[in-house]
């Protein structure tokens, strides 16, 4: 009998397959089964980025940065800086200084609407 099955067209062999859309429960603070806590991903390590501003140089310029030279960045003193958790904007803040280290105080959050279309334009751009 399976030399019979071994002559038949490998379509007639397949098994229709079917498929449907995955539903996922709300992700909450509590745990409510094997795998839907946050607490997981809670000490996971993210990279952080706080910008003051950005600018553009010529190669020619780069190469002829010293100690002590300055370079203008597109913001203003006092504007907003920002921050970025994996290259997409988190929020906004001002400059701080704590025990003789730069900071960041965190004046607004950005909201995740808003996330979301810089990491799809950053996704597009990359």
């Amino acid at each position: 009998m399976a030399d019979e099955d071994a002559g038949a067209p490998a379509e007639a062999q397949d098994e229709k397959l079917t498929s449907r859309a995955a539903e996922f429960g709300e992700l909450t603070d509590e745990a409510q089964g094997p795998g839907l806590s946050l607490d997981l991903v809670l000490d996971i390590s993210m990279p952080v980025t706080v910008e003051l501003g950005r600018t553009s140089m010529p190669v020619r310029e780069l190469l002829q940065l010293r100690t002590g030279s300055v370079v203008e960045l597109d913001k203003m003193a006092g504007d907003p800086i920002d921050l970025y958790v994996r290259d997409v904007r988190f929020a906004r803040g001002e400059v701080v200084v704590v025990d003789n280290n730069f900071g960041m105080r965190v004046t607004e959050i950005i909201h995740p609407q808003h996330r979301i279309k810089e990491l799809g334009k950053a996704r597009s751009e990359g």
